[in-house]
């Protein structure tokens, strides 16, 4: 489980756990799964199922040509070989893989954010709908995919990041390993342990 904080739309802020309760008073005790006391509109995150292949692919889709332009400069080329398996049969594959989480953001039963681990720790997906972006819903996601890979046996998380990604992943407690990989699109191999996280 993850730590329970609870928080006030819109604001970002440390408490004191009298601060906390206060808040909790005050607010209506809204609560998240965050580990930092930073508070931000409710997201649910949950397990995928199959009927939300469609939505869930459109998200990602949207999320790579409207956030992403770092990484695909706007170019077809690029934006035609990032999109090519990002189609609603493909997603409703990888929910369907036993040893990958596929993972929702959901608040008010709108998909806010998609995101994938394999049990092995690999998170292949962590993208957001433009609207959600600086919500704290890449974050939420992020700390349920770890959760995840620790509750399958996971000791490590392994990822490459995008360069729209990258600020947020070193924020994050991930190291870069190695040299960039790829070629139209540059991606950055990136790692970040578990154990002294959660213990």
């Amino acid at each position: 489980m993850f730590p329970r904080e609870y928080r006030r739309p819109h604001s970002c802020v440390a408490l004191s756990e009298t601060g906390l309760r206060k808040q909790r008073k005050a607010s209506g005790m809204i609560k998240v799964t965050a580990q930092k006391r930073c508070y931000f509109p409710m997201v649910v995150v949950r397990d995928a199922k199959q009927e939300d292949a469609a939505p869930a692919c459109q998200v990602v889709r949207r999320s790579i040509v409207e956030l992403c332009s770092a990484d695909h400069r706007n170019d077809p080329f690029a934006l035609d070989g990032w999109l090519a398996n990002k189609t609603p049969e493909i997603f409703s594959d990888w929910i369907m893989q036993p040893q990958t989480s596929f993972l929702l953001a959901v608040e008010n039963d709108d998909i806010l954010g998609v995101g994938s681990v394999t049990d092995a720790g690999m998170i292949g997906l962590n993208y957001v709908l433009p609207v959600a972006r600086f919500r704290g819903v890449s974050r939420a996601i992020l700390l349920a995919l770890e959760q995840r890979a620790l509750e399958r046996g996971a000791t490590l998380c392994t990822l490459t990041s995008t360069a729209t990604a990258r600020r947020f992943y070193r924020a994050n407690g991930y190291a870069e390993d190695g040299v960039p990989v790829g070629g139209t699109l540059s991606g950055y191999p990136m790692s970040r342990g578990l154990l002294a996280r959660y213990s």
